[in-house]
């Protein structure tokens, strides 16, 4: 799906071990507890995959997006910062798969999210019915 692409693109580029120590500086309390993520944080407001990532945002359960921030938390209160990798598959409905390789004493570890989800123009078979 090239808008869930390009925006797991920009994500792995924010996340990655060159980058994380910036993002972190600037945004860490953006993910603290009880905050909801924001699409500002990743795309440009009124642009069209800003929408789309909002859209994204919003019918996102609420355990699967509290999951995503905490996970997005924890990377980010480590010293020096964990490096996230996303990736995106299609699903039937919402889901996250995290896991994470530790440090070692040679290297910093990491962790890697895994979303799925319908595609946008996919309607849930719920969604008639509600």
């Amino acid at each position: 799906m090239p808008m869930y692409q390009t925006l797991l693109s920009r994500l792995n580029a924010e996340f990655s071990e060159d980058r994380i120590d910036r993002f972190q500086k600037e945004k860490a309390d953006r993910f603290a507890p009880g905050r909801r993520i924001e699409a500002d944080l990743m795309c440009e407001p009124g642009t069209p995959l800003h929408r789309a990532f909002e859209a994204y945002l919003t019918t996102m359960p609420g355990a699967v997006h509290e999951a995503l921030r905490a996970t997005i938390a924890q990377a980010l209160s480590t010293s020096p910062p964990t490096p996230i990798a996303f990736a995106w598959a299609p699903g039937y409905d919402f889901e996250i798969t995290v896991w994470q390789a530790p440090d070692s004493r040679l290297t910093k570890g990491g962790i890697t999210v895994l979303l799925k989800t319908r595609y946008p123009d996919d309607a849930h078979p719920l969604a008639s019915s509600a």
